[in-house]
Formats: structure tokens, sequence, C-alpha cells
């Protein structure tokens, strides 16, 4: 099954910061952008708690608490697909928590293509010095950085080219 993420700068909310949110079973990375929209860097590490049929759990809360402490104008939550574009498991955690965001925020939930993400950021971390078992506790933060930075990036070509 093919999964189509969202292009960036297409229903543009305008300036502002941005949350990036890499979701994953155990933990979910969250990044941010400055104010003018251009760079990306790391917030915190959430431990998930939510699934598929709880009630939104404090991992929620505190994505709400972030979006709306940071004034967010719109939240990227990375797309898990393959290289051939299929999407993985771990698009419906995606998609569930993109769901649960929007259900209870008005800002703007896109979801951004996540290919090798994290591969970048262990390998980011990894030439920075952190060794693997220290960058365990800080991976989804720095896939988060990833995943946000590529939608900025891509956010910045469309408006220059529109």
């Amino acid at each position: 099954m093919k999964v189509q993420p969202d292009t960036p700068g297409v229903d543009d909310p305008g300036e502002g910061r941005r949350i990036g949110i890499d979701v994953g079973t155990v933990r979910i990375g969250v990044a941010r952008s400055d104010r003018e929209a251009r760079l990306a860097t790391p917030v915190e590490t959430i431990k998930r708690v939510t699934g598929f049929k709880d009630r939104d759990g404090q991992d929620i809360e505190r994505m709400l608490q972030l979006i709306a402490e940071n004034e967010a104008v719109e939240v990227v939550v990375g797309l898990p697909r393959d290289l051939r574009g299929n999407g993985s498991k771990s698009v419906k955690h995606a998609k569930e928590i993109a769901f649960r965001i929007r259900r209870r925020s008005d800002v703007p939930v896109r979801m951004a293509d996540e290919r090798l993400t994290t591969v970048a950021a262990a390998q980011s971390l990894r030439m920075s010095g952190v060794s693997e078992k220290a960058g365990r506790s800080v991976i989804d933060q720095a896939a988060a950085v990833e995943i946000l930075q590529s939608w900025l990036d891509g956010r910045l070509n469309y408006l220059k080219e529109n």
C-alpha cells in the first residue's frame, strides 16, 4: 500500500514555529523550529503511553502542551515508509497520534516523509561523538529534528518557486 505524505508549503500557515514529531512504539521524539521556520532543534523525548484503543494519555497531553507553549502554527508528524514509498506497520502509530492531536487542537497537522531519518539521526549523533548507548536517549529527538528540518527546507523551496 502506497502511503502519500503531505507536501511542504501547500496550505502554508505562514511564519511561526513548527513542532516536529517522530512517533515510535516506546518513545516520541519532539523538535521545534525557530519563529522564522528555518532551523529545527531538539526539544524532548516523551514516553509513549497512548495505544490504539486507549484514552489520550500523558504523552498526548504533553504534546498538546508543547504545541501551545511554543505557539506552533503547524505540527509535522513523521510518516514511516520504506524506500519504495510503502507504509510500514508504524504508519498506524503515526496516523493515530496525528489524529489525536488534530482532534484536540486547531493547529494543522501534516504527515511528512520520514524515510531514513532515524539512520541520518544516528549518523549525526555518531559524527558528533555521542556513543550509541548515550544516543538512545536522544535518538528520537534527533529523528524529529531530521523530519522537521526536511519539512522546513521543502517549505522554503516551495515558497521560492511559487
